[in-house]
């Protein structure tokens, strides 16, 4: 069967993946529809544009849907859990509240079991995606800098790294002296106009939303793309569950408008990208006779495998101003010099240390990242003394997928249109508790070289689930995963999975562009097995 319009695909899910994989089955002349539980995040209502914007971050655009509430938010219950839920739902996904650091995994990311036993190996190889993380840095656009000796070679970035600012240039004068690894961060993030989209000005607050459309967020990047191509999306279309037919195929999804009407869109593709969480909610609660254990779930994988990257934070104080709330919050530098595996240390796979800017003058003086500024007599004293005078070290260990960690349905309490919400159980494991520990010590370290009078430490921040990988995990064995190496399910071929489910191993960087490239992938391979 040839791609046309006549082959039908239907996306359950916006996002960062959901809009790639739009484009690119879009341009090789498949009839995509799209549906979004959210809307569109018009710019003009970024509260980074707004003086009030810290109150909204706690508030009405907290990353966290328990906090939020947004009328597309569906419930997630997260006691069992260590680190909270941060997902956005709308047209763009979590890319609308996101920082858009955007590292590339390395190639011994896929191979975790062959190297160190540990994990499960990716079904295929970093120089298999290599190809379309350079698809995905096009469309996006990058800044960065191109020739880092750890990670390897990459065409240039398509504008110039955002400045290190003062905290940055003391922490990479303090890496050179001590002699580890450090580069400038890629991010998604343009420091040049390109493509009619403004370069940053340097604003600072990225997770809040840009208003100016210099970072790459999905809703203005991959989406008017796919739009222009033909695609179709629907928003306000809450998906319940996804229907098969009398011969195991995926055959359409049920959803829901904001009204409560019930609708049905079949397709001759189901492509399920609704995050770490959203989609193995939908494939648990999609069980039917045929598959009692919840779609695609034969092996009794969807849902299980959570990782999410325990993340310290370990902030330095200087005694002069370093103007750390400058420039795009997230991101500047990081070192990868702990990365690998090296058994004197005490555990496998490493870690990433991203130094972030420091936080606005509300969360500072409410204590974020751990600070102490109590209230009372001294409080402007020691408000004065750390605001403009800090910076963060994120210390971002990888994950190893463990079955105590996962993705649950829990009907004692549904969304407005009856599917039961979503449970989180995650707790540190072992070997990331080590790492940790590790991690910790290497980054107070780094901040006392580069002549921080303090440090302070949150050891594992608990805001920071925003990376959910693995419970739908990949793999070549039918028993032990959920999709194959073309992100098509085991169980039903016409079913594709693409977000960050599908990760066989977590990595120790930022998951999105890894996902993106994953998306185009499969986009292709389908495209490939119809010519």
């Amino acid at each position: 069967m040839t791609p046309s319009a006549k082959t039908r695909v239907v996306i359950v899910g916006a996002g960062a993946t959901g809009a790639a994989f739009a484009w690119r089955a879009a341009a090789a002349g498949m009839d995509v529809v799209c549906l979004e539980r959210g809307h569109w995040t018009p710019p003009a209502s970024t509260p980074s544009a707004r003086a009030d914007w810290e109150v909204e971050r706690l508030t009405s655009r907290s990353a966290n849907p328990n906090i939020r509430k947004g009328v597309a938010d569906y419930p997630i219950m997260d006691d069992t859990s260590v680190i909270k839920p941060a997902i956005y739902n709308g047209v763009g996904g979590s890319t609308v509240l996101w920082s858009a650091h955007a590292p590339r995994f390395r190639p011994s990311d896929f191979r975790v079991h062959s190297l160190d036993g540990v994990g499960a190996d990716w079904p295929f190889t970093y120089w298999d995606i290599a190809p379309y993380y350079e698809m995905n840095d096009d469309i996006v656009g990058v800044s960065g800098r191109s020739g880092d000796p750890g990670n390897p070679p990459r065409t240039p970035r398509q504008t110039p790294p955002v400045p290190l600012g003062g905290a940055g240039k003391r922490v990479a004068a303090a890496l050179n002296q001590l002699g580890w690894h450090w580069w400038p961060t890629d991010g998604q993030i343009l420091t040049e106009p390109r493509n009619g989209r403004p370069a940053c000005n340097g604003c600072g607050p990225c997770e809040m939303g840009c208003f100016s459309g210099a970072r790459a967020s999905a809703d203005n990047t991959y989406w008017p793309l796919a739009l222009a191509l033909g695609a179709k999306l629907i928003t306000g279309a809450s998906a319940t569950r996804i229907s098969t037919d009398d011969q195991g195929l995926a055959k359409s999804v049920h959803w829901c408008d904001e009204s409560g009407h019930q609708h049905e869109t079949a397709g001759d593709y189901i492509v399920v990208a609704c995050n770490g969480i959203g989609t193995p909610r939908l494939l648990l609660a999609s069980a039917n006779g045929d598959h009692s254990n919840g779609l695609a779930n034969s092996s009794g994988q969807v849902g299980r495998n959570l990782m999410l990257h325990p993340i310290a934070g370990v902030t330095g104080i200087w005694d002069d101003r370093v103007d750390g709330w400058s420039g795009n919050d997230a991101f500047a530098l990081l070192s990868q010099h702990f990365y690998e595996t090296d058994p004197d240390r005490g555990f496998l796979r490493g870690y990433e240390m991203q130094l972030t800017r420091s936080q606005g003058p509300l969360l500072t003086a409410l204590g974020g990242f751990g600070l102490d500024i109590s209230w009372g007599a001294s409080h402007h004293q020691r408000f004065d003394t750390v605001f403009g005078h800090s910076a963060t070290l994120a210390v971002t260990c990888e994950d190893l997928p463990v079955d105590h960690n996962f993705i649950s349905l829990d009907a004692s309490i549904t969304d407005r249109f009856g599917v039961p919400a979503a449970r989180m159980h995650y707790q540190v494991e072992e070997n990331a508790e080590r790492m940790l520990d590790h991690g910790i010590a290497a980054a107070q370290k780094l901040l006392n070289q580069a002549g921080a009078r303090e440090t302070v430490t949150t050891r594992v921040l608990p805001g920071a689930g925003f990376h959910l990988m693995g419970t739908a995990r990949m793999g070549t064995d039918p028993r032990s995963s959920v999709v194959d190496a073309d992100c098509r399910s085991h169980d039903v071929p016409n079913l594709l999975i693409i977000d960050g489910s599908v990760f066989a191993s977590a990595a120790a960087v930022n998951p999105t562009p890894t996902m993106q490239a994953i998306a185009l992938r499969a986009a292709d391979q389908l495209v490939g097995a119809l010519s």
